[in-house]
């Protein structure tokens, strides 16, 4: 991932990807212009990563980077993981605690390890990851909380940085919370959460982040991924 270069990813539940569902996606005629492939989320049953994976590994050859919601989500199948430390929170066991649960099967598994700094921003309603985690998100008219953090994340040794309202988020990270943070780091922003429209996209992008991330919208609707790479083409570097 490179900074200034706006880059779409996919999330994809394990627990909600059917054989069908990968091959709407897989086969879309703008399935070319995704980047990455994000696999995992906050619950994930025993067997559906990997399942999950292995079939993605049979139809196409995109960039699977894990996004893991415990230790055993780490899976070798993947290209690399997304080493997430919850830094607008307070649980020890999200800033450091499973790290060192995980740390040595992360060694021997061979994944590139992308160290994120993870910050949890409300969305309008209650989420997943913020229910599990036990983690209060920063309001949305605190950016300047929001970029102390991404600065601390980054002043830490994070190489990226993910802003996340959560899945099914009824807004997804405002403009000035997003420039707030780009505007403080030299690392890639990543902005998942709350991104329905082609316009919501547009304007996530035109606020800095570098990776725009989408899961539930495509889940309910395939046909998104359309407006979402036009989206993306509208910043592409001639």
């Amino acid at each position: 991932m490179r900074a200034n270069q706006k880059m779409v990813a996919v999330l994809i539940d394990p627990d909600k990807s059917a054989d069908h569902q990968l091959d709407t996606l897989v086969f879309h005629p703008n399935f070319d212009q995704v980047d990455f492939l994000f696999v995992g989320g906050s619950l994930v049953t025993d067997g559906s990563m990997k399942t999950c994976l292995a079939e993605l590994k049979k139809r196409t050859n995109k960039p699977l980077i894990i996004f893991p919601g415990s230790p055993n989500q780490i899976d070798d199948q993947a290209d690399a993981i997304l080493l997430l430390s919850l830094i607008s929170g307070r649980n020890s066991d999200l800033l450091i605690g499973r790290h060192v649960e995980s740390a040595h099967k992360l060694k021997r598994s061979g994944l590139e390890i992308l160290a994120t700094g993870y910050i949890l921003i409300d969305g309008g309603r209650t989420t997943t990851v913020s229910y599990i985690s036990g983690t209060t998100p920063i309001p949305q008219d605190k950016p300047g909380i929001a970029a102390a953090t991404a600065l601390a994340g980054s002043q830490l040794g994070k190489k990226l940085i993910y802003l996340d309202c959560g899945s099914g988020a009824h807004h997804h990270a405002s403009p000035q919370l997003i420039a707030a943070v780009k505007n403080e780091v030299d690392t890639p922003v990543i902005v998942g959460g709350g991104i329905k429209t082609r316009e919501d996209a547009e304007t996530v992008f035109t606020a800095g982040a570098d990776v725009v991330v989408v899961g539930n919208k495509l889940e309910d609707n395939p046909e998104f991924l359309t407006e979402l790479v036009k989206a993306k083409a509208r910043f592409a570097v001639r």
